[in-house]
C-alpha cells in the first residue's frame, strides 16, 4: 500500500504495476488480487498527486520545496503510464510531467538536474546528465513515444556521443536497455558485447559491478537488471539467449532477501521489473514439482508446488537452524528454493542521534494541566549528511497536541511535512549534516487524566537508514 511523502509513496507504487504485469502475461491474475492491487494504485495516485507542483513536476513535499526533481518527475511519469492500464490516471498529468522535462533539455540533447531528492539512493545509479538522459528516453520510450519526436530523438543523440566512451558499466546497461527499447540494434548489440567483455562470474550466474569483482550491493543488482531487460526487451540476440538470460536471473534470485525484495528500495524496483519480463518469457502452463527438504538430524519437510498453488509463498521454520541440509525435486516444472538464516547482535555503543529531552509544567491547574516539551537531536554518524530525517514523538497518555503548536511547527521552514497519528506527532525534517542540533518545542495539553502515567518517547531516525537511529524518554514534572 503506499503511503508517505512523495518518494516514499512511488517506491510503494511502482512494484504493484509489475507484479500485476507478470500476473497478467501468465495468466495468473485473479480478481481477488486485481482488485487489491487496483486499490493500491488508485491510492498511490491520489497520494502522488499532493506532491505536484503547478508547473507539472514533482518533489517530496510538493509546494514545500522550491521546485520539482528532474528524475522524480520521470520516474511518476513512467509509473503513472504504467498505471493508466489498470487504473483511471488522468492524462493530462503525464503531458505536464513530459512538457516540463522537455523545458530541461539542453542544446545536445541531454537533461539536466534540478530539485532536491532527500533519499539519493532511491534514483540508485543515476548521478549525472547523461545517465539522467538515459533515464528519461526509456521513460519516455515505455510510455510509448516514438523515436521521432523531438524530446526522444534529441535524447538519443546526447546518448550515443556519451556512448563513444564507455567507462561506466551502470551506464553502459541502462543505455543498453534505452537503445532496445528504441529498436536501434546496432548500437544494442554493441552495447550488449561490450558488456559481455565486463560480465563477472559467480558458479553459474553472470553479474555486473562498477569495482573490480568487489561487489557493491544494490548497484550491481540495478545495472545487472537492466542488462537483463536490454536482453529480453527486444528480439533475441544470437549469442545472448535465454540461457544467458537465465544465469543472470540466477545471480539476481541470490541477492534476493526472505520478504522478496533486495539492498534497497530502487534496485527492489528494476529487479522486480526485469524478473516480472524473465518469468512472462518462461512461463509454462503446466508441471508439478515436489520438494524434499531434510536436515542435520534426518527430519524431513515436504513442499509441493503445482498450477493450484504456484502464487503461494510456503515457508516452513527449519531444525536445527544451522547445520548441511539437503534439497531433492522431482517431477518437472521450475520453482524458487531459498534458506533464510536470521541472527541479533547487539547494538553499538555509538548512536547516530542522540536526544536530549525536557518537559517542563507550572502543575496550578486543579484538573487539567500543560506540558512544555522541548528536546533537541544531533546527527552523530558516520556520514557527512543524512538522508530525510523522522523525529517520532509519543505524546503522553491523556495529552493532546496543543493547535497554536501544531500551527508554531507547520510554519517551521526546517520541517518539511507534520503529522499525526494516534497519540504520535511525526515531522519530516529534509536531513542533518554531521555534528549539526536542531532543538523544537510542543505544548501538550491535558485533556484525560491518567493515574500512574508512564514515560513518552521521543524517537529519531534516518527515514531510509532506520538502523542510524536513537531514543529518549521523557515524563511528566507533576
Amino acid at each position: 500500500m503506499p503511503y508517505g511523502c512523495g518518494e516514499q509513496n512511488m517506491l510503494n507504487f511502482a512494484p504493484n504495476i509489475y507484479i500485476l504485469q507478470y500476473l497478467e502475461s501468465s495468466g495468473l491474475l485473479t480478481p481477488d488480487i486485481l482488485a487489491r492491487a487496483k486499490t493500491y494504485l488508485e491510492t498511490g495516485y491520489q497520494t502522488q498527486l499532493n506532491y505536484k507542483h503547478s508547473d507539472g513536476s514533482y518533489s517530496a513535499f510538493g509546494n514545500s520545496d522550491p521546485s520539482g526533481h528532474t528524475w522524480l518527475t520521470a520516474y511518476v511519469m513512467k509509473i503513472f503510464g504504467g498505471a493508466k492500464k489498470h487504473v483511471f490516471v488522468d492524462e493530462t498529468n503525464i503531458d505536464q510531467a513530459k512538457n516540463w522535462l522537455g523545458q530541461l533539455q539542453q542544446g545536445n540533447g541531454c537533461f539536466k538536474t534540478v530539485g532536491i531528492l532527500y533519499h539519493n539512493e532511491m534514483k540508485g545509479g543515476v548521478s549525472d546528465d547523461v545517465t539522467l538522459t538515459a533515464y528519461i528516453v526509456a521513460a519516455f520510450l515505455e510510455l510509448g513515444m516514438k523515436t521521432t519526436d523531438p524530446m526522444v530523438k534529441q535524447g538519443l543523440v546526447c546518448l550515443k556521443e556519451a556512448s563513444s566512451n564507455l567507462d561506466n558499466t551502470y551506464f553502459t546497461a541502462l543505455v543498453a536497455y534505452t537503445f532496445t527499447l528504441a529498436g536501434d540494434q546496432e548500437m544494442r548489440q554493441k552495447l550488449v558485447s561490450n558488456l559481455d567483455n565486463l560480465v563477472k562470474r559467480d558458479g553459474v550466474g553472470r553479474y555486473w559491478t562498477q569495482t573490480n569483482g568487489k561487489l557493491t550491493g544494490s548497484l550491481d543488482v540495478e545495472m545487472t537488471s537492466y542488462v537483463l531487460l536490454a536482453l529480453l526487451s527486444g528480439p533475441t540476440l544470437p549469442s545472448f539467449k535465454l540461457d544467458y538470460s537465465a544465469t543472470i536471473v540466477h545471480w539476481l534470485a541470490k541477492r534476493q532477501n526472505a520478504f522478496g525484495g533486495f539492498s534497497s528500495s530502487q534496485d527492489t524496483v528494476v529487479a522486480l521489473q526485469a524478473l516480472a519480463k524473465y518469468s512472462a518469457a518462461t512461463y509454462s502452463p503446466t508441471g508439478s514439482v515436489v520438494v524434499n527438504v531434510t536436515s542435520p538430524s534426518s527430519q524431513k519437510y515436504n513442499f509441493i508446488v503445482n498450477q493450484s498453488n504456484r502464487l503461494l509463498y510456503q515457508e516452513r521454520p527449519l531444525l536445527p537452524p544451522t547445520g548441511s541440509f539437503t534439497v531433492a525435486t522431482r517431477g518437472q516444472g521450475c520453482v524458487f528454493v531459498q534458506f533464510s538464516l536470521h541472527y541479533n547482535v547487539l547494538p553499538s555503543n555509538s548512536l547516530a542521534f542522540t536526544i536530549k529531552t525536557d518537559a517542563t509544567s507550572t502543575c496550578k491547574r486543579k484538573r487539567y494541566y500543560t506540558v512544555t516539551l522541548t528536546f533537541t537531536i544531533r546527527y552523530n554518524g558516520p556520514r557527512g549528511e543524512t538522508n530525510m530525517v523522522i523525529i517520532n514523538v509519543k505524546l503522553l497518555s491523556g495529552f493532546v497536541l496543543d493547535s497554536l503548536s501544531l500551527q508554531t511547527l507547520q510554519q517551521d521552514s526546517r520541517i518539511k511535512l507534520v503529522e499525526q497519528n494516534e497519540g504520535h506527532v511525526m515531522l519530516y525534517l529534509d536531513g542533518m549534516k554531521k555534528d549539526e542540533e536542531k532543538s523544537f518545542t510542543l505544548m501538550l495539553l491535558q485533556n484525560v487524566v491518567v493515574k500512574n502515567l508512564k514515560p513518552a518517547v521521543v524517537t529519531v531516525y534516518d527515514y531510509y537508514k532506520t538502523s542510524d537511529g536513537g531514543e529518549k524518554q521523557y515524563t511528566s514534572p507533576c
